[in-house]
């Protein structure tokens, strides 16, 4: 692989770090800030998941008229700036401001992270590059949320900031080195979320993203809280869960060449079926945590290969919109964060965490019905969905 598919890995593992690190060490930074709790800190979370949606709506289709490199150079500049700002927070309305920042620029550091993956793919080698890329989440959730967590014992909170700062301006000054990003097309038109929406297919792109994420954060929202809450394990043990993910997210990488073998198209059905499988196991063994710890396992792998399918899709769709469609994909994929754990939280409430698992299977249906379409149309892999 090309040296530029491993510094697009390390953006992502960057911006997925930041995401997910701040709620194991909300307790260690509301212990710095008078009159603080836990619940109080996390408000810095959900600004952050508001600004990466405002970012990917306003300022991803930028990338169509400058180029995907130059965007997201600008873009882990300003992840630098805001995490460093994080660290230093006196106040946490100053670490809010620093995450709404921090949010901006990942809404553009991410489209602009796959529309380079896709651009610098050989020919015929596309979903595999997409899926090493995609690996930077594993990266994030195994290495970078877990080593946070001691660093934030051993140190302090403010450590693990500094040391994302400090990876985040390696990772830019590789970037902003690199020359070698592939042959871009650029729209000689502006383009916006309106103008990305015009694209043919994308539509029930946007309708099977949506339909995944919904199902996968309604679920993983409230896997920690049956483990713990309902079958009473340690936090420890409850942490082995989402690490169970995302090794199986990890080994999944070598599996995505047969995307680019057999075809999407085809490949779409298995992976989809597969999931609403494992979805139903959680509904069946919601009782059982070695069951559970299986499934989180197979859960990882299975939306490994999920979401390589739906980025290699909308990458496909117009090669001039790239950065426009990517930035509507994220806009998706965070409302459908808030909306599935939301949706969701009533039905865990009043019914458990099975209850929830079969919801995912249902909300996975609609990702099936294009799959069986797709089959049915054989049709080519790429662009033509």
């Amino acid at each position: 692989m090309h040296r530029s598919v491993y510094l697009l890995t390390a953006s992502v593992a960057i911006v997925g770090s930041n995401s997910l690190v701040l709620s194991p060490i909300a307790g260690a930074v509301a212990g710095s800030f008078a009159d603080t709790a836990p619940a109080d800190v996390m408000i810095a979370s959900a600004i952050y998941g508001l600004g990466t949606a405002a970012g990917a709506i306003t300022l991803a289709p930028k990338a169509d008229r400058i180029g995907a490199d130059r965007t997201l150079a600008f873009a882990i500049v300003g992840l630098v700036v805001a995490l460093a700002a994080s660290a230093a927070a006196p106040t946490l309305l100053i670490l809010c401001l620093a995450q709404g920042f921090a949010g901006l620029s990942a809404g553009v550091a991410l489209p602009a992270s796959y529309t380079l993956a896709a651009q610098t793919a050989q020919k015929g080698r596309e979903s595999e590059t997409i899926g090493l890329v995609l690996t930077g989440w594993t990266v994030s959730m195994v290495a970078g949320v877990s080593l946070s967590t001691v660093l934030a014992d051993l140190v302090h909170w403010r450590g693990v900031y500094t040391v994302m700062a400090v990876a985040a301006a390696i990772v830019g000054t590789a970037i902003l080195r690199m020359r070698d990003w592939g042959e871009p097309q650029r729209s000689e038109k502006a383009t916006s979320p309106m103008t990305a929406l015009r694209v043919p297919g994308i539509r029930a792109a946007l309708t099977v993203c949506a339909a995944y994420m919904i199902a996968f954060y309604g679920l993983y929202g409230y896997l920690g809280a049956h483990i713990q809450g309902e079958l009473g394990y340690t936090t420890m043990l409850t942490g082995l869960a989402p690490l169970a993910y995302g090794v199986g997210f990890g080994v999944a990488a070598p599996i995505d060449r047969l995307i680019d073998r057999h075809g999407a198209h085809r490949i779409s059905l298995f992976v989809f079926l597969a999931l609403i499988a494992a979805y139903a196991g959680f509904a069946v063994s919601a009782g059982s945590y070695p069951l559970i710890l299986s499934l989180c396992l197979l859960w990882g792998l299975i939306n490994h290969l999920g979401l390589n399918l739906i980025v290699g899709r909308l990458t496909a769709l117009d090669a001039r919109q790239r950065g426009a469609i990517m930035g509507v994909y994220s806009a998706v994929t965070y409302l459908s964060m808030f909306a599935g754990t939301a949706l969701f939280r009533p039905v865990f409430t009043q019914y458990g965490f099975a209850a929830c698992a079969v919801l995912s299977a249902l909300c996975v249906l609609p990702a099936l019905v294009d799959a069986v379409r797709l089959r049915s149309a054989e049709l080519p892999q790429h662009g033509k969905f």
